[in-house]
């Protein structure tokens, strides 16, 4: 067992202890309080002065599947040779030595998921990973089926229409393609159990979305495209998770009335096209404001996973309270991710994944100096005591 002692520790799910004790044993949390009795034989970690927080999460990455520092031969992001592609998933092309991955966890980012790009309408399906450095990536999964990727707007059109010509040109025919893909599974659904029924892994995959297993994950930025995105998850009864969202806050209302989440950014992106030119660092705390449930992302490659920490510390000098800035990226990403009963927070029963922080890790010179996950210690920045 270990004992982290002395720290302050914000839990996220309740009260900080200013100076607090968490018991872990093998890969769970057991106890987090003040004062608590160190059961003997403990190893004992001294925290004195540090902040503890759950570790992070990123909502939306592309770690392992676009590698760093390989160019071509490490990208496998995007399977371009077909514009509907659902029984893909982004585990098969993992690359657990990716340094990115690597590099999130000593950013103190101990969750991620990780998606196809949006090339396609329909590009595959999501993971959820834990990032501690791990020989296979079995030995990282956290959830196999974390939702599937669609994607409106510019990028479709771009791929196909503009230099492939071919379907999908407009936005009509992208809507079109994850319309008669979801037509399909549902005709595909309702053969099951009869002597002529034929297996087919993209129909499957879309079955599980129909079958509320996992969540639609729809890359949106524009908000006529966010409204899309929503009409179409309605017309199949299916949960859905806005990816990007950037002009989520002008259609703020509706999101929160239909409870339909966001995950936002990246943040430090520029206008780099059409669809991002009403792109505002205010979004987070307009989101809050309206009451969306929302979390910010790295969208890494494009901006680095490892500096989480900071986008949301940015977050605050655009009006979103810092304690809300925290929380969206530890305990509400977990909430969205629908994870809340096992990472995100620090509390008895859920994983023993935690980040020992040098000061308050909003701010731009914190550093983690323990990150821990699944209960095992890593030392960043200072050495194991006596």
């Amino acid at each position: 067992m270990i004992a982290l002692t002395g720290g302050k520790i914000l839990t996220m799910c309740g009260k900080t202890l200013d100076q607090g004790t968490i018991i872990i044993r093998n890969d769970k949390i057991r106890a987090v309080g003040s004062n608590l009795d160190i059961p003997s034989g403990c190893r004992v970690i001294d925290a004195t002065g540090k902040i503890v927080t759950p570790g992070l999460i990123d909502a939306h990455t592309h770690l392992g599947i676009e590698s760093e520092g390989m160019g071509w031969a490490g990208s496998d992001v995007n399977e371009r040779s077909e514009p509907v592609t659902p029984g893909l998933h982004a585990l098969d092309a993992i690359n657990p030595a990716d340094l990115g991955l690597l590099e999130a966890y000593q950013g103190g980012v101990t969750t991620v998921m990780v998606a196809p790009g949006s090339a396609n309408p329909i590009g595959g399906q999501c993971v959820l990973l834990k990032t501690a450095p791990r020989a296979t990536v079995e030995q990282m999964l956290l959830q196999r089926y974390a939702g599937l990727k669609i994607a409106f707007g510019e990028n479709p059109k771009r791929v196909y229409g503009a230099d492939r010509k071919k379907m999908p040109v407009s936005r009509m025919a992208t809507a079109a393609l994850i319309r008669e893909a979801f037509w399909q599974a549902r005709q595909y659904l309702q053969q099951q159990g009869e002597k002529d029924f034929k297996y087919n892994m993209g129909l499957e995959a879309i079955a599980r979305v129909l079958r509320r297993e996992m969540p639609l994950r729809a890359h949106a930025h524009r908000a006529d495209d966010i409204i899309t995105a929503i009409r179409i998850a309605r017309e199949f009864d299916v949960e859905i998770i806005i990816e990007h969202g950037t002009e989520a806050y002008l259609v703020a209302d509706l999101l929160a009335a239909e409870k339909i989440p966001v995950v936002l950014g990246p943040a430090l992106s520029t206008r780099s096209k059409v669809e991002l030119k009403d792109k505002t660092m205010e979004s987070p705390a307009l989101l809050y404001r309206q009451g969306v449930a929302f979390t910010m992302m790295s969208d890494h490659p494009v901006t680095p996973s490892c500096f989480l920490s900071l986008y949301a510390g940015l977050s605050t000098r655009y009006g979103l309270p810092a304690r809300q800035a925290l929380r969206m990226i530890t305990c509400d990403a977990a909430r969205i991710l629908g994870l809340a009963d096992r990472i995100g927070s620090l509390a008895p029963g859920l994983d023993a994944d935690l980040v020992v922080w040098s000061k308050d890790p909003l701010i731009m010179s914190a550093r983690p100096e323990i990150v821990m996950v699944d209960g095992e210690i890593d030392f960043l920045q200072a050495p194991p005591p006596c």
